[in-house]
């Protein structure tokens, strides 16, 4: 096993969650004198460029973390978008999907590596013999901070 699956979640953001900013999104606490605007978060308008070709999937295993990519984050993948040199890919590689670093460096020389982010896991050798696909990019990577529920 890789050490890194994703399941596949059916979703829509129908609802717009209320937004307050000011100049940008400061790393200390905000004055409470800065005049706030209001406008809402719309993911399908702020992280969506490709509707039709955009799925969600939800992190298994720990194969990314050194890449920040957690068990239990959510990806954002965009299948129209072609991976380049060091794009996070989820591929359908041995009968299951993956997430890992794609790298084509070794093309000429007949094969792709896709790299976990994770010492503990192997790198994958792809050449033409093998069943793989790159099936998406992953342009967004949302993560939860706060195990509560309030």
């Amino acid at each position: 096993m890789d050490g890194n699956e994703v399941e596949f979640i059916i979703s829509s953001f129908e609802h717009h969650a209320p937004l307050k900013y000011a100049e940008g999104v400061k790393a200390g606490f905000p004055s409470p004198a800065e005049a706030y605007e209001m406008d809402c978060i719309d993911f399908n308008r702020d992280m969506i460029t490709h509707p039709d070709t955009t799925f969600y999937a939800r992190v298994k295993g720990d194969s990314m973390i050194d890449a920040g990519i957690c068990d239990g984050d959510l990806l954002v993948i965009d299948r129209s978008v072609e991976p380049t040199n060091g794009d996070v890919v989820v591929a359908f590689y041995d009968g299951r999907f993956t997430v890992k670093f794609y790298d084509n460096s070794h093309y000429d020389e007949g094969y792709i590596e896709l790299k976990p982010a994770n010492k503990a896991f192997p790198v994958f050798k792809i050449t033409e013999r093998d069943e793989c696909q790159i099936w998406g990019v992953v342009v967004y990577t949302i993560k939860k901070w706060h195990g509560g529920n309030g």
